[in-house]
């Protein structure tokens, strides 16, 4: 968590939330912005991670409540701090909107949780309300963080942690370091092998040098984080199957000889890890199908004995109120019954010769409601409108009533305490069965499909030049041009080294051109090449000039200052000194088709360019052709061109992928 929370506070600091998404029911995408910086994607999953992606997850349809709210709150706010809260598994994302200064705490322990708190403390929203022991997460109540875990071994003293290890006595140390400090069991594993100590040692025959070196292997540990010393890496095993993604080398893995891969940020690794192991996960093997299917016959048994019990108790609850009710219905009757057996008993009979002699009345045509008489327990059984049932005569007629209904309404609380059950337990035979019908699906699946359909889905960070119009030399240098005057200021300004070359028409309306030369003197032919780009894209091909007159200079050879210290317009630059022309720089370019691993992709620029590239090309010229029709006739004769596997490809593809290649959206074709 520290060196997660590491990287992404010097990562995404000063970014601005342009949006938020819902992946997953626990599962959020941020989608952040900085000036000049590609967009940051950072996936916030409850109670178990968070770290930058450079995945495009799929989004569900409608977001819940909490994502519009959070959206309500944060979007277009200012993320100013990412922070882990002491040494604790939660992390806190401060921004700063027009009118708030709002937290996102990342609970990552437990089912985890995500609450949004206000400036004045209070919780404005959470993924989960719940009441709890030691505090309550619940709308407009103060907010309060969880118990702490342990110590936060960064701001432990070593006297501290001698005295406090040494209090866990009988506590086997491997088991103190996870108590005491909050360190987890691979770390507090990891501690102990630096330390060359026993893990499972008890605490109380450790001694003080022992315990020091302990100290200084935590120490280093913590350090590497601090100083950012990290060596990020996805542990593998003999198959190639990720097993754990770490922030440096562990001397565990080493030892139990497991395979590494190295990454160049821990967050990197943290996506590699999480994208692949779940995705890998889907694809279930039969044992796991099987293990679905033993429970969802255990479910089943469930569901059926919950059934017998729920019949039972709505059985019991109905009879024992209808005895209730019988008792008064018939009250006459039955008090005289038992005023019966109170008084002969009173006067000394026995219950056995009582029972005889009401038995033989009934013989003899007596309506009696009594049956028999359980001799042992001092009950009597009787029998009315159908319905048996027993009275004790030792308890009055309506102390007979009451206790009926007392087990009918504890049939009833049973009853619903069982529907409750039943009803539990119908919901995850059904989670279960549909995990079933998943696995099945994704079970004929290989994991080397998913992960190369994953491929896919993987966003390709942009380089700083695709913002402007670009394209690269026959030898293979880097020119780019501006859009507008905005782009020119920024190219210009930013972007235009000292060895660096700058090109532009000589005709109001034109790009500056960069030539990134990368410190090497560039040819002839490049040069000729970067004048081509400069004059296809200015104002003299919307105006359907055939040629136009090019300059190149050095980027100390522009200014923003004008004659008199006046000041020139945004985009636009002073020259000083001598300029190197191109006279009568032909206005034409190429667009080209490439293939590679079964598929395709476009480029533009100089013809020359162009030609070292690819056969299958089209020269474009300027002309009065424009828009779509322009860009499907271009596709068309390219595929004319293109090979017989790539030409419906090209047919196929979206005039956007050659869109940028035509200057102003218009032309005409020269010759394929």
């Amino acid at each position: 968590m520290a060196a997660a929370v590491r990287e992404l506070k010097a990562t995404l600091v000063d970014s601005r939330v342009n949006n938020i998404y819902q992946l997953q029911k626990k599962t959020l995408l941020f989608k952040l912005h900085k000036s000049d910086q590609p967009a940051f994607r950072l996936v916030l999953e409850a109670g178990n991670r968070l770290n930058l992606t450079a995945y495009a997850p799929e989004k569900t349809p409608a977001p819940s409540s909490f994502c519009m709210a959070l959206r309500k709150y944060l979007r277009n706010a200012w993320l100013t701090d990412v922070a882990q809260c002491e040494f604790e598994r939660v992390v806190l994302l401060c921004f700063k909107s027009r009118s708030d200064i709002l937290r996102l705490v990342c609970e990552m322990f437990g089912d985890g949780n995500i609450i949004l708190v206000g400036d004045d403390s209070r919780i404005l929203q959470a993924l989960t309300y719940k009441r709890m022991r030691d505090r309550d997460i619940v709308r407009g109540e103060i907010f309060r963080f969880p118990p702490p875990f342990g110590k936060n071994p960064f701001k432990i003293s070593k006297q501290e942690f001698l005295a406090g290890m040494q209090r866990l006595g009988d506590v086997e140390v491997v088991r103190a370091l996870a108590r005491f400090l909050g360190v987890g069991g691979i770390y507090a594993e990891e501690i102990l092998l630096t330390a060359n100590i026993e893990k499972t040692k008890l605490c109380i025959k450790l001694m003080n040098d022992e315990l020091s070196r302990v100290f200084d292997a935590l120490q280093s540990l913590l350090e590497r984080v601090s100083t950012g010393k990290l060596e990020p890496q996805v542990i593998l095993d003999e198959k190639d199957a990720f097993v754990d993604v770490i922030p440096f080398e562990l001397k565990r893995y080493e030892s139990l000889g497991f395979k590494h891969r190295v990454f160049s940020s821990f967050n990197e690794a943290l996506d590699e890890f999480y994208i692949r192991v779940s995705s890998v996960e889907q694809v279930a093997s039969d044992e796991v199908v099987e293990g679905l299917k033993r429970e969802a016959e255990r479910l089943d048994r469930m569901v059926v004995d919950q059934e017998k019990v729920l019949r039972e108790a709505e059985v019991d609850a109905e009879r024992n109120r209808r005895i209730g009710d019988i008792i008064y219905a018939h009250e006459a009757e039955l008090q005289t019954l038992l005023r019966k057996f109170s008084a002969d008993k009173r006067e000394g009979r026995e219950l056995k010769t009582i029972a005889n002699e009401i038995l033989r009345e009934k013989a003899a045509g007596s309506l009696s409601p009594f049956e028999s008489l359980d001799a042992k327990n001092l009950m009597l059984t009787v029998r009315v409108n159908g319905l048996t049932f027993e009275l004790d005569p030792r308890k009055t007629l309506f102390d007979n009533a009451a206790f009926y209904y007392e087990r009918s309404k504890k049939a009833r609380l049973k009853l619903e305490g069982v529907k409750t059950a039943l009803s539990d337990t119908r919901k995850k035979s059904e989670e279960i069965r549909e995990k079933i019908q998943k696995a099945e699906t994704v079970r004929l699946g290989k994991p080397a499909e998913i992960i190369e359909e994953l491929e896919k889905r993987k966003v390709r960070q942009k380089e700083w030049f695709e913002k402007f119009r670009w394209s690269v030399s026959s030898d293979g240098s880097l020119f780019v041009a501006g859009k507008d005057a905005v782009t020119n200021e920024v190219l210009v300004k930013k972007h235009a080294e000292n060895n660096d070359v700058v090109f532009h028409a000589d005709i109001v309306g034109a790009p500056f051109v960069v030539l990134k030369t990368e410190g090497k003197a560039p040819s002839t032919q490049c040069l000729r090449e970067a004048a081509e780009f400069a004059a296809a894209f200015s104002r003299a091909w919307r105006e359907g000039f055939g040629a136009v007159d090019v300059y190149h200079v050095k980027p100390e050879q522009l200014s923003k200052g004008g004659p008199s210290g006046e000041s020139v317009g945004h985009g636009a630059f002073v020259v000083r000194g001598e300029r190197n022309w191109h006279r009568g720089t032909s206005l034409k370019l190429a667009i080209g088709v490439v293939s590679s691993d079964n598929s395709i992709c476009f480029v533009g620029g100089p013809v020359n360019a162009v030609q070292a590239k690819t056969n299958a090309y089209v020269i474009i010229v300027p002309g009065n052709i424009a828009g779509k029709e322009l860009y499907r006739h271009i596709l068309t004769v390219l595929a004319e061109k293109a090979s017989k596997e790539d030409r419906q490809k090209v047919l196929k593809a979206s005039v956007e992928q050659i869109r940028d290649f035509v200057p102003f959206g218009k032309a005409r074709i020269l010759e394929a």
